[in-house]
């Protein structure tokens, strides 16, 4: 019986994967859980196994297609046992590619849509002549296939044409900027080349990276909140005590004292806890922190899972563990799965404050900056008196959709209340 091998769901965001290598051929025996391929996304890499033990039968796509998850990638014949030694070489047909939405639709009103979507005109292909270069239902009668002004030409349903009737449908009237083009009058300069230039190509991975980070910015309306934060008595807490972890192989570094902050001040204020759906949001039951950590592909955002169960040594092993796997390309797909909130930390090299944009499906981001000694005001006996300590600035990203200030400032007050507090066990 032939038995189809399928794209897994390979973490609850991505929706596709590319077909990286196949480690089989067509004829091969597998064993049931046997690596047969391996597959990279915009998380990870990640390798499929086979369901069933047998022989190869197909190999349905091809190294290098991106293929939508739940796609039928082989078949195996099961309980076969026998290499097929004169298996002709694989010849799979190419996969489809998921569509992706198509955000370049011209400057048009809502009833110039309308007219384009009934005559089966893409806009893409329109010379606006209006103010501005909208288009103009004029433009849309000139561009109407084998039809002069005024003769309707059948309609004809294309991805463009469903876009158009999208936004008809939802008020339309909206065209968003694009990327290395321009809105409206505004054409961005064709680049020109000069002698010492170098010119580096988008991974896949950065590719995605940049995608979603524009999707974040339009999807989502940020707003940007700092708070200043005395770093005194963490300080200490820290210089006390990290000798000791030291000794038992881990760092004891202020971005775990943050992050135990931003868990228990979540599990406090559910609202930054959140994601927002089609006309609802869920607040999770779960506290998942995403870490941003280097790794040879760029910046991963690996999860810690229920961070707010964890007390500062559960946090610290957790974020020594993830470095050291992104650091040597070992993380996981399920690693960098299921973040409710994010913390990014720039390092040793940062700067004074930096508005991060928020990790898709997220609410929130809190950016730390840099540690240095400043000059404070403290009470003493209810005396004022100016001491050095070490002061950093946070800036919390949120989206105002669901969040509002009054929920957003009294999260970040209170991880600030905690940091300055210093009110952890270690």
């Amino acid at each position: 019986m032939l038995v189809d091998v399928t794209l897994p769901q390979l973490g609850e965001s991505v929706t596709e994967g590319t077909i990286s290598k196949w480690l089989v051929k067509e004829g091969d025996v597998v064993a049931q859980g046997q690596a047969i391929l391996s597959v990279s996304t915009d998380k990870a890499d990640a390798e499929v196994p086979s369901p069933v033990a047998g022989r190869v039968a197909k190999l349905l796509v091809r190294e290098g297609d991106v293929v939508a998850v739940k796609t039928t990638v082989a078949q195996v014949e099961e309980g076969v046992t026998t290499p097929k030694t004169d298996a002709p070489k694989a010849q799979p047909k190419p996969a489809a590619a998921t569509p992706q939405p198509d955000l370049r639709a011209p400057l048009a009103s809502p009833s110039v849509r309308k007219e384009a979507l009934e005559r089966g005109v893409d806009l893409v292909s329109v010379q606006g002549t209006g103010e501005h270069g909208r288009i103009t239902k004029e433009d849309v009668q000139r561009g109407a296939p084998s039809a002069s002004v005024g003769e309707a030409a059948p309609p004809r349903v294309t991805q463009a044409t469903q876009q158009i009737a999208s936004m008809v449908n939802a008020g339309g009237g909206f065209v968003p900027p694009i990327p290395g083009v321009g809105f409206g009058t505004f054409k961005v300069p064709a680049y020109k080349k000069t002698d010492g230039d170098q010119i580096v190509p988008f991974t896949r991975r950065r590719r995605i990276t940049a995608d979603h980070m524009t999707y974040s910015k339009f999807a989502s309306p940020h707003v940007v909140t700092v708070a200043e934060v005395d770093l005194h008595k963490s300080a200490k807490l820290r210089e006390a005590n990290k000798d000791r972890y030291k000794k038992e192989g881990h760092a004891l570094t202020m971005l775990a004292f943050v992050v135990v902050a931003c868990a228990r001040a979540l599990r406090e204020t559910p609202q930054l806890n959140a994601r927002v759906l089609d006309d609802a949001y869920v607040l999770f039951r779960d506290v998942n922190i995403g870490v941003a950590v280097d790794s040879p592909d760029g910046l991963v955002v690996p999860v810690i899972r229920r961070a707010d169960e964890l007390g500062v040594r559960g946090i610290v092993r957790s974020i020594d563990e993830l470095a050291a796997r992104a650091k040597n390309g070992k993380i996981t797909i399920d690693d960098l799965s299921g973040a409710t909130f994010s913390v990014s930390n720039p390092g040793l090299k940062g700067n004074l404050f930096g508005g991060a944009i928020i990790n898709q499906p997220n609410v929130g981001i809190l950016r730390m900056g840099e540690i240095q000694k400043r000059v404070v005001v403290v009470e003493d006996d209810g005396e004022d008196r100016i001491v050095i300590h070490p002061v950093m600035y946070m800036a919390l990203s949120y989206d105002h959709r669901v969040v509002d200030g009054v929920a957003a400032n009294a999260f970040l007050w209170r991880v600030t209340e905690l940091l300055e507090k210093a009110d952890f066990e270690v």
